[in-house]
């Protein structure tokens, strides 16, 4: 069945989305079209504004609309620990657990595997931050996959070099997971990271 044009090329914008398929796209715009006028002007404003006023914080890397952003420039926060993780997501997430330390954002998509990513790093922010001697630990919290391995062993020797502690996520079983499902890596971290209680 064919489409209005415009709600065709809605659907095939709103694919483009991450964790969009077909059926989610079609009624969303759907959706959208039900809309009072207002309302999707105000949406599509939304997007707009979003693309001319984020950008990453010049310290950080944290997505923002003002430099530094509000992380960095909180004084409450320990400044002798930073997290550095992929994407701001993981800033997200990670401030949910209250952690109160400050960031470090990659915000870059690496597939290291295909030598994609190292040389694009932008590391000059954090090496900054680390010659001043004020930061003593670094967390990594990077994606526990290949690359995120690779990554977190490169910026762990980085790290290293400014005499840091470097220290990463624990790694094991989910909390109501089966350990007859969880893979062998998953397990060996698991058996690794154990804690006595």
């Amino acid at each position: 069945m064919r489409l209005a044009r415009p709600l065709e090329n809605l659907i095939d914008q709103l694919l483009k989305l991450p964790g969009i398929g077909p059926k989610t796209a079609q009624r969303l715009a759907l959706y959208i079209l039900k809309l009072p006028e207002m309302e999707a002007r105000q949406l599509a404003q939304a997007i707009v504004d979003c693309r001319q006023k984020v950008f990453p914080c010049s310290r950080c890397g944290y997505l923002t609309d003002f430099d530094p952003c509000l992380i960095c420039s909180d004084e409450s926060r320990d400044k002798s620990l930073i997290c550095i993780g992929e994407e701001s997501s993981d800033v997200i997430a990670i401030e949910r657990t209250g952690f109160r330390g400050q960031y470090f954002v990659l915000n870059k998509d690496f597939n290291l595997m295909e030598d994609k990513g190292l040389e694009d790093l932008n590391l000059k922010p954090l090496e900054d931050r680390l010659a001043t001697g004020e930061i003593k630990e670094v967390v990594l919290a990077l994606n526990p996959d290949m690359d995120g391995e690779v990554m977190s062993r490169f910026l762990a020797t980085v790290a290293g070099s400014f005499g840091v502690k470097v220290t990463r996520l624990a790694h094991g079983l989910p909390v109501g997971g089966d350990i007859e499902f969880a893979d062998e890596i998953t397990l060996r971290r698991a058996l690794e990271g154990r804690k006595e209680l």
